[in-house]
Order: structure tokens, then sequence, then C-alpha cells
């Protein structure tokens, strides 16, 4: 099993599923899981052939975190700091990646896995999902996942979590805007493939450009938020999908977009 490839990847209609792949282990972000994650959703920015990635988990677990032995293994701050940098550069690239990124949460989300999901654009959750910021009960203070996770849910519930470690259920995480939908274990992939479904249907460019302005507008003040809007919709407006769709709409049709490969 240790010869194993970290991530496992298969593409299918568009959809890439990326899916951790250490179960013995609960899949914990170790050096080298986060090389092969990053460097899976660094292809898959590039390949127009993705739409969507979805992040899955082998096993029981969806990803305990970091890896502690490992951690514990090289007690030096500078290896501390290149290993949190790395870390954050992979959560940063999934909001920057042009693709929506799904997380197919299975099974529990601890620490630095609930921050995964956190940083994912959408994520449906299994009724077997559970999540939590654990850090602190080990004495460490979930400081990395405490970004991800207070831009996803509110500031009281967010510290509630980050101070107690204590576990929320896939529902509670659902109230509080974790994620995004919640199905039996048996369902999840359905729910999964109805929300890609809904996606796919829509212009790989729009939702391109949507997805870069909504994480950024995120980080100013209203009156620039607007302006980069206005600027947005100005270029998604001039692009042949748009234009098709809005043609489409006055002829009361439906629109006949092109593929990637088309384009």
């Amino acid at each position: 099993m240790t010869d194993a490839p970290h991530v496992l990847r298969q593409l299918d209609g568009g959809v890439l599923t990326l899916t951790l792949n250490r179960p013995e282990k609960f899949n914990p972000l170790s050096e080298d899981m986060l090389t092969a994650l990053q460097a899976a959703l660094d292809d898959a920015k590039a390949d127009e052939a993705v739409r969507i990635v979805v992040l899955a988990a082998a096993g029981r677990a969806f990803c305990a975190g970091h890896d502690l032995k490992q951690m514990r293994a090289s007690p030096s701050e500078d290896y501390y700091r290149k290993l949190f940098n790395q870390c954050s550069r992979l959560m940063l690239s999934i909001q920057q990646m042009p693709q929506p990124v799904i997380a197919r949460v299975q099974g529990i989300a601890t620490a630095a896995g609930c921050q995964l999901v956190s940083m994912c654009d959408l994520a449906v959750a299994s009724t077997d999902a559970m999540f939590a910021v654990s850090g602190v009960n080990y004495g460490l203070f979930c400081s990395t996942p405490a970004v991800g996770l207070s831009r996803n849910v509110p500031r009281k519930q967010a510290m509630e979590m980050l101070l107690t470690g204590e576990f929320i259920d896939a529902e509670t995480a659902r109230e509080r805007g974790l994620v995004n939908r919640v199905a039996a274990p048996e369902q999840l992939d359905g729910e999964i493939g109805k929300l890609a479904a809904s996606i796919l249907a829509k212009p790989a460019i729009a939702i391109a450009m949507g997805k870069q302005l909504f994480y950024k507008q995120l980080e100013m003040g209203t009156g620039a938020a607007y302006q980069l809007a206005g600027q947005t919709m100005a270029c998604n407006m001039m692009d042949d999908s748009a234009l098709e769709g809005v043609q489409a709409f006055i002829e009361k049709r439906a629109p006949s977009w092109k593929t990637p490969q088309q384009s």
C-alpha cells in the first residue's frame, strides 16, 4: 500500500476526481501528500478537458489534517514554516484555479482536513461525516485552518470550534455554512453528480471569470468590489458564450454553447 500513489486521478465527462489515497493513516496532509495533491491541482488547472474537480478520499476518513508524527520528528521552526507555507499554497491554489472544486466528504475531516473542506468552492458531505479543528486538544491552536473556517462559518461558531476542538456533525456543518449539501452515504455520489451536472451545463468561461471575481471581491471594500465586478461583467458580456446566451434568451430558445475543445 505504501507504494500506491498518494493521489488517484479519474477524469470522466469533464469531472476530474482526485482521491486522497492513504486510507490506513486517515489521509494525512504529509509532505508527500501535499506535493502530490499540489501537482494534481496544477495539472488540472491547465487542462481544458477538466471542467470540475471533485476532491475525494479513500477509506473511512476524509482527511485527519497534518501528519503529526512527521511534524514531531522535525522540531525546527524553519521546517514548520516551510511546511505551513506549502500547505497554505495548496489551499490558495484551490481558490485560484478556474474550475470549481467540490469536496466529497465521506468521513471525518479534522484540523487541516477541515481547512481543506473550507477552501473548496463547494462541499457535499455524507451523514457519516464529522468536522473539527481539534489541534487545541494537543496544544496547537488551528491557526491556519481558522483562515478558511472563519470565511465559511459565523465568527462565534468558528471560535467555539477552534477553542474547544469539539466535533460537529454533517447537518450542523451544513447549517453553519461549511458544506452545501448532506446526503446518505449511498446517495453521496448521486448528489455530487447532480451538482456537477448543473455546473457543466454552464459555459466554462463564465464559471472561471465568476469564480475569480467572487474571491477577489470578498477581500475588497464595497466600492472597489463593485468596480471590479462591473469590469468583469463587461468582459464576460463580450465573450461569445454570453452573447449567445443573451441572444437565445431573446429568441426564447436553448443556448448553443461551444465546448472548450471547439473554441
